[in-house]
């Protein structure tokens, strides 16, 4: 699928907050939809598929649900149970947790997610895109899931994840 000439912004509405070498990325993004079209993307399966950085094999809104997940481009499978469900404010599962606030006609949205030190701006990085392309799935302007080791060869994530590698303090990670 075409990007079309979607380039992201500036690296913008993230920090970290550390605890020793685990480290949590917090990304703030609003969004001009409403929670429930938002939750609807973060929960339901298909749409995941198109802008996530991960596939679900089943529905993320139940508390209590175990669900397959893949991180796109690898063949990396966990499964994971789904411990907080509160539809459309909070989500949480494996090392994430999303919130979502009626602000207006739109949404708030903050992640954490709990990422390894070294990897914390690529992170940043891959989440800034993929919300990006969330935006544009909800607004009926889909231009395909940018993840994964695809996402690395692409410009405007090298980008995105050096200025958050120097607003986060963080070296780039070798490729080793």
């Amino acid at each position: 699928m075409s990007h079309g000439n979607y380039m992201p912004g500036p690296a913008a509405g993230a920090e970290v907050r550390k605890d020793g070498e685990k480290w949590t990325l917090v990304l703030v993004r609003q969004l001009r939809h409403a929670p429930e079209k938002v939750w609807h993307a973060l929960t339901d399966p298909a749409q995941l598929r198109e802008w996530a950085p991960f596939d679900a094999d089943g529905e993320l809104g139940k508390a209590g649900a175990t669900v397959k997940i893949t991180w796109f481009g690898t063949p990396t499978t966990f499964e994971t149970k789904v411990t907080r469900a509160d539809a459309p404010k909070v989500l949480e599962f494996s090392d994430i947790r999303w919130e979502l606030e009626a602000v207006g006609n739109g949404t708030r949205l903050t992640l954490w997610h709990s990422i390894d030190r070294r990897y914390i701006s690529w992170g940043a990085a891959g989440w800034h895109i993929c919300l990006d392309v969330l935006d544009r799935l909800i607004e009926g302007q889909p231009i395909g899931r940018i993840a994964g080791p695809a996402a690395m060869q692409f410009e405007g994530w090298q980008r995105l994840s050096a200025e958050y590698g120097k607003q986060f303090g963080v070296e780039k990670p070798s490729w080793s």
